[in-house]
């Protein structure tokens, strides 16, 4: 059981408990109400209390989360570590590997992987992915290990993609068009009117004869969004057939995670991480 400690500082002596824990502890309602019904979830110098319990500067006031599990099956996979503590974790995701369980995809997911090497450990564990990665993007991706974590990085992660389109670009530019389902499919989507607003920043890095090498900023994170928008505006990414990419030089989307920064939930602490481009993409780039 994770137990996480806060102690109550002069300014919030006299105040309520509940209002000390939806402020400076950051503890969402939903989070706040399931510890409510749990015996001695939540204790304040050792001793269980209500949420009205009145507070003194000085106070040690604990959370004791809940023990989950997953409800996925462990598989032994390759799962790539860059980074764990007793509150997140930071995989490496390779492609070719969904990070839920899909139809047809039931048993060789990333939480399949993770859910493995936790039960290995004895350790009872909840899936918590922060963002998502389509299955045949590579790189870096923030799990939550319980959903304190899960809560305050919801939306406070900072991300840098790269990717090879097709074609020529140089400089930088911002793509703002709106996305939605295209008609009569159930996964692809495409610009379109009535769709949802999505924000793609992109800068060039390098442009080789048929090639570009970007680094990508989202300001919105909608389905299939970096390739959507590069499609749309004629630059393809590099093995993407499902948006008019070729898969002449590399067999799936030219599309990586390779930089990742937050400030951890529970230390505060400013953590950032760099991941380099997989093999496929180097070859791709060197082939040029």
């Amino acid at each position: 059981m994770r137990t996480l400690t806060f102690f109550v500082p002069d300014t919030f002596d006299g105040g309520k408990l509940k209002t000390f824990l939806r402020g400076p502890c950051q503890v969402s309602s939903s989070i706040l109400t399931r510890l409510k019904w749990i015996p001695n979830s939540i204790t304040v110098n050792g001793e269980s209390v209500h949420v009205t319990q009145i507070l003194s500067a000085g106070d040690t006031v604990c959370l004791h989360l809940p023990e989950t599990e997953s409800q996925v099956q462990p598989e032994k996979l390759p799962v790539a570590l860059r980074y764990e503590d007793e509150d997140i974790l930071l995989v490496n995701k390779p492609s070719h590997m969904p990070v839920y369980p899909t139809p047809g995809h039931d048993r060789d997911s990333l939480a399949n992987g993770i859910a493995f090497e936790m039960a290995q450990r004895g350790e009872p564990f909840a899936f918590h992915p922060i963002f998502r990665l389509d299955r045949n993007t590579s790189g870096l991706l923030v799990v939550a290990k319980h959903c304190y974590s899960a809560s305050l990085l919801s939306s406070g992660v900072e991300k840098r993609y790269y990717a090879i389109c097709e074609g020529i670009l140089s400089g930088s530019g911002v793509i703002d068009q709106p996305i939605r389902l295209k008609p009569g499919h159930t996964i692809q989507r495409e610009v379109g009117e009535g769709g949802q607003r999505a924000v793609t920043h992109w800068k060039a890095l390098r442009s080789f004869s048929d090639h570009t090498l970007l680094e990508i900023q989202l300001e919105t994170g909608r389905t299939h969004q970096i390739r959507v928008h590069f499609s749309s505006i004629g630059h393809p990414l590099a093995g993407d057939d499902l948006y008019g990419g070729s898969l002449d030089k590399i067999g799936r989307q030219a599309l990586h995670c390779g930089w990742v920064s937050l400030q951890h939930p529970v230390t505060k602490e400013q953590m950032e991480w760099y991941q380099p481009l997989p093999d496929d993409m180097c070859a791709l780039l060197k082939e040029e």
